[in-house]
């Protein structure tokens, strides 16, 4: 059996997927916020870059505890932007020995289609903590690609739970998006998206292949977001299908989603759990 593991240090989370003969065994989390704090400031905290890299290195070691041959990591917007990615880099490569790949936006917004669509014809939305990508593919031809700092750690430094604060933020940087070139199914990726619809599927136990195909109205999204912005992070970590440590980032990533919805005139979105982990091991020839 060929396994191998892939580690996506995000700026809310870091995951670890584990792949034997191209299946995917298996998907797990840990929350550790890199990003907090890159609203106010151009660094990575100290004690962020300190779990996180602790993070990565116990699933470097799960990893190969359950004989992952290979493992990649890749980081994305908190540490490609922080004036101090590069010592985050330094420190995991000398806590476990993992190089870890720092990936453009445009990169992200690539393996994020890749994972979700294969080489069909779409589009999708990656509203991540520290930023959100917008690509579209017709034609087997990629005819947008864009990438901008907005996200839910990034919202909830800048606005805590105000619903008004929340909105305008979103729709400034939505604006940067400017029109979609034609029109394809969108899907959202992620784990704001993923979540948001389990909690509409009131899911107590995450299934990803219920959770893949879900459609999210516009009409529903903005409901999530009313709903979501009056609620305390603790009444939220109550609702079926949501994990504690999204509960208070996750009524403003209802709110980006929904802004961005009507900012590019799309009337749903569908979900995908398939993303830019898959994405990147399809890139590198691994699936």
């Amino acid at each position: 059996m060929n396994k191998f593991a892939v580690i996506d240090i995000g700026s809310n989370s870091v995951r670890l997927m584990l792949v034997a003969d191209g299946k995917v065994l298996y998907k797990t989390l840990n929350t550790t916020r890199l990003g907090e704090g890159l609203a106010s400031s151009s660094r990575l905290k100290s004690e962020a870059v300190a779990r996180t890299a602790a993070a990565v290195t116990e699933f470097f070691h799960r990893a190969k505890s359950e004989a992952a041959s290979l493992v990649y990591a890749f980081a994305t917007a908190a540490v490609r932007t922080a004036e101090n990615g590069a010592e985050f880099v330094s420190l995991v490569k000398e806590s476990c020995g993992l190089t870890v790949d720092v990936i453009s936006g445009g990169e992200e917004a690539e393996i994020g289609i890749l994972g979700a669509l294969g080489n069909d014809d779409g589009g999708i939305i990656d509203a991540g903590g520290a930023s959100t990508e917008v690509i579209v593919r017709k034609g087997g031809t990629v005819l947008y690609k864009k990438s901008v700092n907005i996200g839910v750690v990034r919202l909830k430094d800048m606005c805590g739970t105000d619903k008004k604060m929340l909105e305008e933020s979103a729709k400034s940087a939505a604006k940067s998006y400017g029109k979609l070139p034609c029109d394809v199914p969108m899907y959202a990726i992620g784990g704001t998206a993923t979540t948001l619809a389990a909690v509409l599927l009131e899911m107590k136990e995450y299934d990803p292949s219920r959770i893949t195909g879900t459609v999210i109205t516009a009409e529903k999204m903005h409901f999530l977001s009313e709903k979501l912005t009056a609620m305390s992070a603790e009444e939220i970590a109550a609702l079926p299908g949501v994990p504690a440590k999204r509960a208070d980032v996750l009524g403003g990533g209802a709110v980006l989603y929904s802004v961005l919805m009507d900012t590019l005139g799309l009337s749903r979105i569908i979900v995908s759990d398939s993303d830019n982990l898959e994405g990147y091991a399809k890139k590198h020839g691994l699936m």
